[in-house]
């Protein structure tokens, strides 16, 4: 195991045991509100920690090669499983997200990026050529943004195009490709997020806020006075006010505030900090790697998380329109936090691969 990986695995579990302590400290008046016991979510939390490690070692340990010939059925899978849910998943919050006990959405992120480093790899140069390679990997992510924002979950849709057209651009594509397809798809994702109700209403609140300059809504208010509140160094762990039901989801999607209240401006620097080297890191991973397929996966994989964060960082400063975005590794979560915890373990799995190869060549010369 080289350098590079143990760092990456160790700012996971900073990051990791860091979420387990806010979840801790941030849901405990909810959980006895709710269902009369203290620790009820940091418990359903901690649980959730245990599956999403256990996923990290086996993408770690499963050789990341034999991806290649199941991507392609994994993502028809995943995405007939998202056709699926919008027709028999119950409606929260306005949208239609789980199936059964997960969030099809979030396994299509993975599987996407994994399917098309697959792609990526076989087209080589073709994917200069928009006609030969370009429009092909477009037929996918399409397909997984637009029946993602059908639910609607247009953060989410979003998501999946960033990331997507990042690996597009790290395979070589031409900008002029990108910047143009990427313009209209933003055109076309824009209407549709005001044709939905949902979104709609999330999207004119932050236009009102920036014209009037008021807050973007009751939760964001909340949020800005437990980043307030916290100033430098924070008020301390379980020192928190807002989390005592003044914050909605002040455990899940608004718990960056709850972190810039107990830990003050340093701590919120620190996680933020702590995505970008991460980021770093995973980029030299990628450029180490022994093949293309892995290289596209790591980029990919890495851009999702640290995309994630910083869109949820944006969202509680009101910077952006409120979404449902996790924060990686801290938030509470379920299939959030697992398939953040897969996405590393394949990049740990890249980098042990790379690690192996480079000691073979060594032995032999």
């Amino acid at each position: 195991m080289n350098l590079w990986v143990k760092i990456l695995i160790l700012i996971v579990a900073i990051l990791m045991l860091l979420g387990a302590i806010m979840v801790f400290t941030a849901s405990g008046t909810f959980s006895y509100y709710k269902f009369q016991y203290d620790y009820y979510m940091f418990i359903q939390h901690s649980i959730k920690v245990v599956l999403a490690v256990f996923a990290m070692i086996f993408a770690a340990r499963f050789p990341y090669e034999r991806y290649r010939k199941y991507s392609k059925w994994a993502l028809l899978a995943i995405l007939f499983t998202l056709l699926i849910t919008l027709f028999v998943a119950p409606k929260v919050k306005g949208a239609q997200r789980w199936f059964l006990f997960f969030q099809p959405s979030e396994v299509a992120k993975v599987i996407l990026i994994i399917h098309l480093a697959s792609m990526l790899e076989k087209f080589g140069d073709k994917i200069k050529d928009f006609k030969q390679g370009f429009i092909f990997p477009l037929i996918w992510i399409s397909l997984a943004a637009g029946l993602v924002i059908a639910q609607p979950n247009v953060s989410t849709s979003i998501i999946i195009g960033l990331t997507s057209f990042m690996v597009l651009f790290v395979a070589g594509a031409q900008w002029k490709h990108i910047i143009g397809v990427f313009s209209s798809a933003g055109i076309l994702v824009g209407s549709l997020a005001l044709i939905f109700h949902h979104s709609r209403q999330r999207i004119l609140s932050y236009i009102n806020s920036i014209l009037n300059g008021s807050d973007i809504n009751i939760q964001v208010k909340q949020a800005k006075i437990a980043l307030g509140s916290g100033g430098l160094l924070g008020v301390g762990p379980g020192h928190s006010r807002q989390s005592d039901l003044f914050l909605p989801e002040s455990y899940a999607d608004f718990i960056f505030s709850i972190l810039g209240e107990e830990l003050g401006f340093v701590g919120t620097v620190g996680v933020l900090v702590a995505y970008f080297v991460l980021f770093l890191v995973c980029l030299v991973i990628a450029k180490k790697a022994q093949d293309k397929f892995g290289q596209l996966m790591v980029v990919g994989l890495a851009f999702n998380i640290v995309i994630s964060g910083f869109i949820n960082a944006a969202v509680v400063t009101g910077l952006l329109p409120t979404t449902g975005i996790t924060l990686p590794f801290i938030s509470y979560g379920g299939t959030s936090i697992i398939l953040f915890a897969f996405s590393i373990g394949v990049i740990i799995n890249v980098g042990r691969q790379t690690a192996k190869t480079q000691e073979l060549k060594i032995a032999q010369v």
